[in-house]
């Protein structure tokens, strides 16, 4: 079965759509393209125009959302929930306090792996760097009314919402729904490493590269695996760095404590039954770090946990590897 693919700049990454039908491309990036221009006028924190801006100018007061953003909030507060509160919508000031106040490209002092000339300064920060001086702990998820039948929030005054992760992986899944039911057609969408697959598989299933960086896993694959069915996320802590205070941050914050998680994982990519699950569990298993396989292996997710080291763990039920060349 022939495929052929359409991939361009989203949501401060890459999206991309691989189908079946090659003849069908054209239309399903169009398709992909309009449901992340509209999760971003939804859910973007660094548009003054977005929904989500909206809501938060009238913290305290009840206000009925658009559909698309009570489902995105939806998703963010179950996400919570079901971790526990390890994945929480309401982190926005602690990454704001980190120094990640607009648009990653335009964060000061941007620092990449690639970038880095110490490696070092990746590793896990000493002790004595991680000072708790302007950290800002999240408020708690459970702070947020939320009415989903009626589509009606109530925002406490100084709760400021960060949908990010979750409302990216939403949007992987609701794409490769609508562009499988639109155009009949087996489809991989895939999101800055949020994947979602629908409809019919190629031979094989579909190869998926797996990387630190997911805009080289292609070229550069550390393993690849086969999905045939569900979603795949690859939360990761050496790509979204900047320095902050003198110290090197990602974008993944520990709620519990306002700071970046401790980067004992790399990388962790999960399989579940939708994009939205898989990036919940693999961005609470960086958060969790020594306990993550164990939390996920309970959950019977299973999952791949590159360590800073580079050694590998795998929970039960990980998909047999086709290694790296």
């Amino acid at each position: 079965m022939t495929t052929a693919a359409r991939t361009f700049p989203a949501l401060g990454t890459t999206a991309s759509v691989v189908v079946t039908d090659p003849g069908q491309v054209a239309e399903a990036a169009s398709l992909l393209r309009a449901e992340v221009d509209a999760i971003d006028l939804a859910c973007s924190r660094f548009r003054a125009d977005s929904e989500i801006s909206r809501l938060h100018e009238r913290a305290g007061r009840q206000v009925r959302v658009g559909v698309l953003l009570a489902e995105a909030l939806g998703a963010a507060l179950r996400a919570a929930r079901l971790s526990g509160g390890l994945v929480d919508p309401t982190v926005g000031a602690a990454v704001r306090a980190l120094g990640y106040d607009r648009d990653f490209a335009l964060v000061a002092g941007v620092v990449s792996e690639k970038q880095c000339s110490n490696p070092v300064s990746h590793s896990r920060p000493a002790a004595a760097d991680r000072s708790t001086a302007g950290l800002v702990p999240a408020p708690g998820w459970h702070r947020v009314l939320f009415d989903p039948a009626l589509r009606l929030v109530v925002l406490p005054r100084g709760v400021h919402l960060d949908l990010g992760a979750t409302a990216k992986a939403l949007t992987a899944d609701r794409a490769a729904r609508r562009i499988h039911l639109a155009l009949g057609c087996g489809v991989l969408v895939n999101l800055g490493g949020d994947l979602r697959v629908a409809g019919p598989e190629p031979a094989g299933g579909w190869q998926v590269a797996l990387g630190d960086d997911h805009a080289d896993a292609v070229t550069h694959p550390a393993a690849s695996v086969a999905l045939n069915t569900g979603g795949l996320a690859t939360s990761g802590t050496t790509l979204r760095r900047w320095r902050h205070r003198g110290r090197a941050v990602h974008h993944i914050v520990d709620p519990r404590t306002g700071d970046a998680a401790e980067p004992l994982w790399r990388t962790v990519t999960v399989v579940a039954k939708s994009t939205v699950d898989a990036n919940t569990a693999s961005t609470a298993a960086i958060v969790l770090g020594a306990e993550a396989p164990a939390w996920l292996e309970e959950r019977r997710l299973p999952a791949r946990l590159t360590a800073d080291d580079g050694d590998v763990v795998t929970t039960p039920g990980w998909p047999a590897e086709r290694k790296a060349a």
